[in-house]
């Protein structure tokens, strides 16, 4: 829940977008562009469920790993289903999306679709929004590597 009683439409607002230009880099697979929207030291988690969890460390050590990840894929569109944002403070807030990534991979042709949520922490640097920490969890898949995962329990209410 909010720390203040504060109206913060501009702060969801802004959090909003800074989760939506997230999504269109990495549709545009721009990841020099990663930068823009983490702090230098924010902490990734992923966790595929079928691989064992990375903990990555960094813009520069996120995209090392996500860009050689979607190579394979000849479309690759990161789509935001839905959106939650809880404004803890001035400066701090907490986020969740759920997501599916539309791709087709190049050497087989062959469509998938990728179900996935986020579980973000966000910081407010000179008046601007950063992601500052992420977490990512597999909640299924189409495909050849499909499976369903399911969504984990005890995920606290946002944005209310």
């Amino acid at each position: 829940m909010r720390a203040t009683s504060r109206d913060d439409t501009t702060d969801v607002v802004a959090l909003w977008r800074l989760q939506s230009t997230y999504a269109d880099i990495v549709t545009r697979r721009a990841w020099s562009e990663l930068a823009t929207v983490f702090l230098p030291d924010a902490v990734v988690e992923v966790d595929t469920v079928t691989a064992e969890p990375r903990r990555l460390v960094g813009p520069g050590e996120f995209a090392a790993f996500v860009g050689p990840a979607t190579d394979r894929f000849d479309h690759f569109e990161f789509v935001i289903l839905n959106s939650v944002v809880d404004v803890e403070s001035y400066e701090s807030a907490r986020g969740r999306i759920f997501m599916a990534e539309l791709r087709r991979e190049a050497a087989s042709g062959d469509w998938s679709t990728a179900y996935g949520l986020y579980q973000d922490g966000y910081r407010k640097v000179d008046d601007e929004w950063w992601f500052a920490d992420r977490r990512y969890r597999s909640l299924a898949r189409t495909g050849t590597t499909g499976g369903i995962f399911g969504v984990p329990e005890g995920l606290p209410p946002l944005g209310r």
